[in-house]
């Protein structure tokens, strides 16, 4: 493909087994559930890997999936001695809902501020589609200025409206809910009839919840899919000009990934990412596409791995008002 930074293609590692689907790692002994105050008296919920002290990663999933998404690769890299926060966004998983059902950019950018905080070091943040949409935006107008690193997992400032589109289809549809697992892993492969669905349906209870009446339903407030509260001021102009604003902005490095099947960002949107941040690195991921509810993010791991910072404990990090050598490129 033709680049204004060099790009290379990744084929997912071997352990894949079903498409994103990956084995499960042993889950580590040092893992805490941690809820957070976030924006507007919302709870939110986090999964904690690894040491404290140790350089941190915050991963944020994309929208109607819940923070299992990342566990595998939380849980590779807290073995590789990070400290790895996974995040429930607002209204996703078991993180609280909205009371004014405020599910907008602003409140997703205040809410990761609150996150960052909880750290207390300078972490890379690692967003797929609307978490990276939001650390992006976030990082661009320096409402998290403590970020050392960001990784975009298939998103781009400018996105397929197709491709959006048919990811709220798939949203939207079922509002009844499923009669059992199985159905629900049917519905996942209709959506993606080229990714072979996942052998054990276990998983999906994570991100789908029993009700009283015996059906399964996604984990998430269904009042997110009408997410700005004020249409008049979020439409997708607006919206656009802002995120194109933000990227244009981002110094700290950057690292693009991008599903080779995605459907959400085009060859023009990643190459109009490379112009507005130079810097940045991309990489295409092979036989990918773009991640949805149920599924786990983890075969973009390795990529993810290889652009984080040396392994460092934060008490050895001099805060006087620098990034530190941790936090810069590997040559």
């Amino acid at each position: 493909m033709s680049s204004l930074c060099v790009s290379e293609t990744l084929v997912p590692t071997a352990t894949s087994s079903a498409g994103m689907q990956l084995a499960d790692v042993t889950r580590p002994e040092n893992v805490t559930t941690i809820t957070l105050d976030g924006h507007g008296d919302v709870q939110l919920v986090a999964d904690r890997y690894g040491d404290v002290g140790a350089q941190p990663v915050i991963f944020l999933h994309g929208g109607g999936q819940t923070r299992h998404a990342w566990a595998n690769t939380a849980a590779s890299l807290a073995c590789a001695g990070y400290c790895v926060w996974i995040v429930d966004c607002r209204g996703h998983g078991d993180s609280g809902w909205a009371a004014d059902a405020d599910y907008g950019l602003d409140a997703m950018i205040a809410d990761l501020g609150h996150v960052v905080a909880a750290t207390g070091g300078l972490p890379t943040i690692v967003g797929a589609s609307m978490g990276g949409l939001t650390a992006m935006v976030a990082i661009g107008e320096g409402k998290v200025p403590t970020a050392s690193r960001l990784v975009l997992v298939d998103i781009a400032p400018r996105i397929e409206a197709a491709g959006v589109a048919r990811i709220l289809t798939f949203m939207k549809a079922h509002p009844e809910g499923f009669v059992s697992l199985d159905d629900a892993r049917d519905a996942i492969a209709t959506y993606n009839p080229h990714r072979p669905p996942p052998r054990d349906t276990a998983g999906l209870r994570k991100n789908l919840r029993q009700g009283a009446d015996g059906r399964y339903r996604w984990h998430w407030d269904p009042r997110f899919l009408d997410h700005a509260p004020h249409p008049s001021t979020t439409t997708e102009e607006v919206l656009l000009a802002r995120r194109l604003t933000a990227a244009s902005a981002i110094t700290i490095p950057v690292l693009m990934l991008r599903a080779a099947r995605s459907d959400v960002v085009s060859e023009a949107g990643l190459q109009e990412l490379l112009t507005l941040i130079p810097h940045a690195h991309a990489v295409n991921i092979a036989d990918a596409s773009h991640m949805v509810a149920g599924d786990r993010n983890d075969v973009f791991a390795s990529a993810v791995l290889d652009f984080l910072p040396p392994v460092r404990r934060e008490s050895d990090i001099d805060f006087g008002g620098r990034v530190p050598e941790a936090a810069m490129p590997r040559k």
